[in-house]
């Protein structure tokens, strides 16, 4: 009879330690970080937003993430991206800067990398125009050096055909050019998803990388008298020096686009890329970045 009563403890005891241990399991004692909550989604003001994981590609945040949107100078990657697919490309070869493009910028109220006529500037020196204070006649330039035709007109259509055979080439579905610039003609849209595809493609040049994370540069270029000047341009993406690990991309505007941003950062060797369209102001479009970019960190922390 007392053997029985021992045994009988016995299979309590641990039973008890059995559904002991497992409610520890379960509470999360000893849970790994990739048992973690994931954080809370953001709000965000734009309209539109994407975050992806860059290594992987894999998804992290949507909002309307393949409506077509006007994208402004966000444009501008995929003109960079190009001119940095181009075979055989030297980055120190020059071209000098016609009136036709001074004149574009005045026609348009662009936005200007201030190039002087006359001045020869290399073509690295075109993507820093291009990509910090988003110089429509930096692009202007590029379309009409790495377009193919015996006119300015025929080597800018021939570019922006570029461009869009790049997107399809890139699986941009939701994608068409009609500018080099973004400055559009009634089709020259995007998607936030299709813009984050785009970057982290064009985040594959380490002279891209190299240009949309640097905050301001002063270039030496050459005159038309064979001297020399200095041209200083400070990047308009204002997340670089104020979002710890931030390294690019672009930011766009216009009356249509409103404010866009595509954005990148990296911390602790991972790294988030991602858009926003159609936010109401530079401060909100800064701040839906920032929120996206934290979000996509945690979720790495958090592993889920």
């Amino acid at each position: 009879m007392k053997l029985g009563i021992q045994r009988i403890r016995r299979v309590s005891v641990a039973a008890t330690v059995s559904l002991t241990a497992g409610a520890v399991i379960a509470g999360g004692t000893f849970a790994s970080t990739a048992q973690a909550a994931a954080p809370p989604a953001p709000t965000i003001v734009a309209k539109g937003g994407f975050v992806m994981d860059n290594g992987t590609g894999r998804t992290l945040f949507t909002k309307a993430a393949d409506t077509r949107r006007s994208t402004g100078s966000t444009t501008k990657i995929m003109t960079a991206r190009v001119v940095l697919a181009q075979k055989g490309l030297n980055l120190d070869s020059k071209v000098t800067v016609q009136k036709a493009y001074s004149d574009y910028i005045v026609a348009k109220g662009a936005s200007s990398a201030r190039l002087i006529v006359g001045d020869k500037v290399t073509v690295r020196q075109l993507l820093y125009g291009l990509m910090l204070p988003s110089g429509c006649d930096a692009a202007y330039a590029l379309a009409d050096k790495f377009g193919s035709g015996s006119t300015r007109a025929a080597r800018v259509k021939s570019f922006i055909g570029k461009m869009n055979s790049t997107a399809k080439t890139l699986g941009l579905t939701n994608t068409h050019f009609d500018s080099f610039d973004g400055i559009d003609n009634g089709s020259n849209y995007s998607t936030p998803r299709d813009l984050t595809k785009l970057a982290s493609s064009a985040m594959k040049y380490s002279t891209f990388r190299t240009v949309v994370k640097t905050k301001s540069t002063k270039q030496k270029v050459t005159t038309k008298s064979g001297g020399s000047r200095y041209m200083s341009w400070t990047n308009t993406n204002k997340l670089l020096g104020t979002y710890s690990g931030a390294i690019g991309v672009k930011t766009g505007s216009g009356p249509t686009a409103k404010y866009c941003l595509v954005f990148a950062a990296t911390r602790h060797g991972k790294t988030v890329i991602g858009a926003v369209l159609t936010s109401t102001s530079e401060t909100t479009r800064t701040a839906d970045a920032k929120k996206l970019m934290d979000y996509g960190l945690q979720r790495y922390l958090s592993r889920v």
